[in-house]
């Protein structure tokens, strides 16, 4: 660049730097944000930060999806192209150890925990043939007993109680996702699950009678005559009484439990993704919905945090369409909003101030299409355009 050229520039990025100082209005600044090289298409641009954002929170699917879109817009972008293909690698490393665990799980005899597996395999990939089908053809559902734990139990003393044999402790913590050598509260709620093929010793547990065909009456046939009670035994049921129901405590939907714990462990795209399941085949369920408002509002409020403000504000949009008034989603959403102008508004002086003019005004027109009426991106952006015409006529000469 010819050096009146350059001081022209220098010169219009000091009166640039002042304005847009003084556009920001004290408000806040993205310290340590250094300039970060962006495509030379702003819509690619967009879709690279986003894959990037999205890779950097653990959300492998959706950021190979936002790599096949900057793929689409610039198809010869070869750095595009290797992190496509790092992400699909994660991706299938992730359903690969899965799968893995699942398979272990099942040769354990802990049904829960293989279907956990399978369905965390398959909200990494939906399309995974191999846990789709592990997931239909080799778990089942499982029958629980709902037991109270009382003082003196241990994981060892309930798999003797119900199973007659205490090694199969390791089925019960792993069912319940306790922690190493637990400490049984009393007063807490184990689940106790069925395990194929081991059937329950424990009096409580729930009985498969062998089915009995019935025998058709005839007149002529003879009836059993009524057998009176013994001492200390309970009276039969009354003539005409309801027979009395054994009751068994409801199992929780896999589906639902996995989102939970999802949502527990901080893990809300994988919630979010499997509470979607779940909705899909149970439309307006209020436990459903519920689940997966806590988890948009808790991923939302994490993406903030690592100024991610373009993904916090697709979470806190999903949320108010489900609940507008949910928490402080609201004023969340706007002021996720105002930290994202602010951020390219930024960004764009930065581009500025480097003499990288195009990018700055892609940043600046970003600016524009979050809000319209955002005076100092539009003088910027005039700015810019001139200088950049200017120089481009000096660089002919």
């Amino acid at each position: 660049m010819r050096p009146a050229a350059r001081g022209l520039l220098a010169a219009a990025a000091l009166g640039l730097a002042l304005g847009g100082c003084a556009s920001l209005g004290g408000g806040p600044s993205e310290p340590g944000a250094g300039p970060a090289p962006i495509a030379r298409d702003p819509l690619a641009a967009r879709h690279r930060q986003q894959a990037e954002a999205l890779e950097r929170d653990g959300q492998l699917r959706r950021a190979a999806e936002e790599w096949k879109i900057v793929l689409t817009i610039t198809p010869n972008d070869a750095k595009a192209r290797a992190a496509l293909g790092a992400v699909q690698a994660q991706i299938d490393q992730g359903v690969t150890e899965r799968l893995d665990e699942g398979r272990k799980a099942l040769a354990r005899g802990v049904q829960v925990e293989a279907r956990r597996k399978f369905l965390a395999a398959l909200a990494l990939d939906p399309s995974n043939r191999a846990a789709f089908e592990a997931l239909q053809s080799n778990t089942r559902e499982v029958e629980f007993i709902a037991h109270t734990v009382r003082a003196g139990d241990t994981l060892s003393a309930l798999a003797q109680c119900y199973y007659g044999d205490r090694s199969r402790s390791e089925v019960i913590w792993e069912t319940n996702q306790l922690p190493p050598n637990p400490r049984l509260q009393p007063g807490t709620t184990l689940k106790i699950p069925e395990i194929p093929g081991v059937p329950f010793v424990h009096p409580e547990a729930p009985r498969r009678p062998a089915p009995a065909v019935a025998a058709v009456p005839t007149p002529d046939m003879p009836r059993p005559a009524p057998v009176a009670p013994g001492p200390g035994t309970a009276p039969a049921t009354p003539p005409g009484a309801p027979t009395p129901k054994e009751e068994y405590t409801p199992e929780v939907n896999p589906l639902l439990a996995e989102a939970r714990e999802a949502v527990d462990r901080s893990d809300f795209a994988d919630a979010i993704a499997t509470v979607d399941k779940y909705l899909a085949g149970k439309p307006g369920d209020r436990d459903g919905l519920t689940l997966k408002k806590q988890a948009l509002y808790g991923q939302a409020k994490s993406q903030m945090n690592a100024r991610q403000y373009t993904e916090s504000i697709q979470s806190l949009t999903q949320l108010t369409r489900l609940q507008p008034d949910y928490e402080d989603a609201p004023a969340l959403l706007k002021q996720a909003r105002t930290r994202n102008i602010e951020m390219h508004y930024t960004q764009g002086v930065r581009f500025y101030r480097e003499e990288k003019l195009k990018e700055a005004i892609a940043e600046w027109r970003l600016v524009l299409e979050m809000d319209p009426g955002h005076a100092n991106a539009r003088r910027n952006i005039d700015q810019a355009e001139k200088l950049l015409k200017g120089l481009e006529q000096r660089m002919k000469k």
